[in-house]
């Protein structure tokens, strides 16, 4: 990932606030107005739990990726356009 901007949060309830999030946790920010500036989300959030192993192999992912399955997505969009 690029280089982000850092700040640093130094209310310290703020700071209490955003330690006790989770992973599984997303926080809408908003300014003093009630505009919606954006998401924070915690670090962690898509990656299993430590120790955690997957179930398939790395060849049993590269084969999993071979598998095509539904309709392409060609027909998809030209039974959209026929509709409209």
């Amino acid at each position: 990932m690029a280089d982000l901007p850092s700040y640093t949060v130094t209310d310290p309830a703020l700071a209490t606030l955003i330690s006790q999030l989770t992973t599984e946790d997303a926080v809408e920010l908003k300014d003093a107005s009630g505009r919606r500036l954006g998401t924070f989300v915690p670090d962690g959030l898509g990656k299993p739990p430590p120790g955690m192993k997957s179930p398939f192999t790395d060849e049993d992912l590269v084969e999993l990726r071979k598998q095509r399955t539904g309709r392409p997505l060609a027909d998809i969009l030209r039974n959209l356009e026929a509709r409209g």
